[in-house]
């Protein structure tokens, strides 16, 4: 009853009324992020799968709206000892993928870059390390210290070690949000409607200093009695500082 097929529009139609400039996706198909597309045709999308294909595996992909965003470069590495190349890293179940472009607004030129991931439900060290790999690619590239949006599934609790290397280096956006977040307290709600959503393992990260939050939210949107996904959307209004 969970089935794509059945959650599909509620889905798109959930993504097409907040209309927001960029979306990271987890665990997402190609056929599925296909479907998105083409019910959403003011969005483009990149990555590659953790299989290292363009059809085949379960991607991170990163949806953006062309007309507003130049691409100007976008890469993939996997969440273990050896990024560059297939592989599962630690004691992580599966293997483990980091999708991130750098970015350009047409309207201002302003460059940023996004990171979106998806870590391993199962390795607690594959988790913390992925983290700590990631936040090391972020200072890596982004020489130009550009503002860095950096959102995902962390399978991560915020008592996590995880998510303190995480905000060690950048903002969880509900923490510094301008306005007190909406909705409720956790992400991961395992299609259970009736039971209160606790969870807390999605989040939207930004660099310090040069990005503020003007809003917060975990959008619970159902239709009858029916969530788009197992996890709610994480979402958030940010603006780059002059």
């Amino acid at each position: 009853e969970n089935n794509w097929e059945f959650r599909r529009d509620l889905l798109t139609g959930q993504l097409g009324f907040y209309a927001p400039d960029f979306i990271g996706t987890q665990e997402g198909k190609h056929h599925q992020l296909e479907f998105i597309r083409t019910a959403l045709p003011e969005y483009n999308y990149i990555g590659i799968s953790r299989d290292n294909s363009k059809t085949q595996g379960e991607f991170s992909a990163i949806f953006y709206k062309p007309r507003k965003f130049k691409l100007l470069s976008e890469a993939t590495f996997w969440l273990s000892e050896t990024p560059n190349e297939k592989s599962k890293g630690w004691d992580a179940a599966l293997e483990r993928i980091c999708t991130y472009s750098l970015f350009e607004e047409i309207a201002t030129g302003k460059q940023f870059y996004v990171f979106n991931t998806h870590l391993d439900h199962m390795g607690e060290l594959a988790r913390t390390n992925s983290a700590k790999l990631i936040i090391e690619k972020i200072k890596a590239v982004n020489t130009k210290n550009l503002p860095v949006i950096f959102t995902g599934d962390f399978n991560s609790e915020p008592n996590s070690a995880a998510y303190q290397a995480i905000v060690a280096f950048m903002d969880d956006s509900k923490i510094v949000s301008k306005t007190k977040s909406f909705g409720p307290t956790g992400t991961f709600n395992a299609f259970k409607f009736h039971e209160p959503v606790t969870l807390l393992i999605d989040y939207i990260f930004v660099s310090k200093g040069n990005i503020n939050v003007l809003k917060h939210a975990v959008l619970s949107d159902s239709k009858d009695c029916k969530y788009p996904s197992d996890h709610l959307p994480v979402y958030a209004e940010i603006k780059f500082r002059d």
